[in-house]
């Protein structure tokens, strides 16, 4: 397909899953004439009408309550949550209804829905339009959670979620929206649940996911000028996540780091630092660090906002504190 942007690979996706499937529709705020609030669903709507890209009333308790009845009837809708803040309104669907549904059926019914949502920072968009709740989502047993890196992980892990028998959330890092990046004309058609190798290394291994893959990245940089060698592993999947990759790369490494936008306390990094303090106690050398937000609400002001996300300082110093 060549070089597009992240957005584009978003709507590429969406459009060859729906070419592809009859049953896979589309619903949400604004995602019809007026494309969705970022253009994910720019001119959908004029291909494949009105019955297939369904504008919803501002009402994300009951978007994601007709997806969830749509998907037990056969039908593979995409829901879209405009900001992952307001995904509280659909909590009761996802939690209650969607994640359980398969248990209670006793395995003869499934969900297969997606609801995608972009969250994080980098817009000053303030408290209310930049959190990052995907832990919350990994804590519910039935619930699928992906967060793409870059615009070939994009299109590869929304199609892989849209063609799975169970609810997958998969959240969008909305900084990441007009990144650039080649995607295959073949792209991957990846498992939910395993992670990549983004950057080879041996000295530490750095875990991320959506927009700090790219921090990470950029740290290893700093760190390979120093003679370090980081290996960065993209998540790809919070919910289930790839406990063998991580465990293989500290059995090399010997020091991690896990990283993400998301608050630090309870979130993400926390449940990947302690089952590798458990299952990897005898393979570390130095102590698991973790780098996430402060335990506050974002902050509106582009230098407060700055300052509350992680960013690729922050990774070389918990590096070279791992590393001492």
């Amino acid at each position: 397909m060549g070089e597009m942007r992240y957005l584009k690979a978003v709507n590429q996706a969406l459009k060859d899953a729906m070419r592809d499937d009859p049953t896979v529709f589309l619903i949400g705020e604004d995602i019809g004439a007026a494309g969705g609030s970022f253009k994910a669903t720019r001119d959908l709507l004029d291909i494949y009408g009105p019955e297939r890209v369904y504008d919803a009333p501002i009402a994300e308790a009951a978007i994601t309550g007709i997806a969830v009845g749509a998907a037990l009837t056969n039908m593979r809708p995409v829901a879209e949550i405009m900001f992952m803040d307001f995904i509280t309104l659909s909590m009761d669907m996802l939690v209650n209804q969607a994640a359980k549904a398969r248990s209670m059926f006793g395995g003869q019914g499934s969900v297969p829905m997606v609801l995608r949502t972009p969250h994080g920072g980098g817009l000053n968009a303030g408290p209310q339009h930049s959190q990052c709740l995907e832990a919350w989502l990994a804590h519910v047993p039935g619930l699928k959670v992906v967060c793409p890196s870059n615009p070939a992980e994009a299109y590869s892990l929304l199609r892989a979620a849209i063609d799975d028998p169970d609810p997958v959330i998969v959240v969008e890092n909305k900084a990441l929206y007009a990144m650039k990046g080649e995607v295959p004309e073949t792209p991957e058609r990846v498992e939910i649940g395993k992670a990549r190798i983004a950057r080879p290394g041996e000295d530490a291994t750095v875990v991320a996911y959506g927009a700090a893959v790219g921090l990470a990245e950029a740290a290893a940089d700093v760190m390979a000028a120093e003679g370090v060698e980081v290996e960065v592993i993209d998540l790809r999947s919070i919910q289930p996540w790839d406990e063998a990759c991580v465990l293989e790369s500290l059995s090399r490494t010997h020091n991690l780091v896990v990283v993400h936008e998301a608050v630090e306390a309870f979130g993400v990094g926390a449940e990947i630092a302690a089952r590798m303090a458990d299952i990897g106690f005898d393979e570390l050398d130095g102590p698991i660090i973790r780098v996430g937000a402060p335990f506050a609400p974002s902050p509106f002001g582009k230098t407060l906002e700055e300052a509350y996300r992680p960013n690729a300082d922050r990774i070389v110093t918990a590096l070279r504190r791992t590393l001492a």
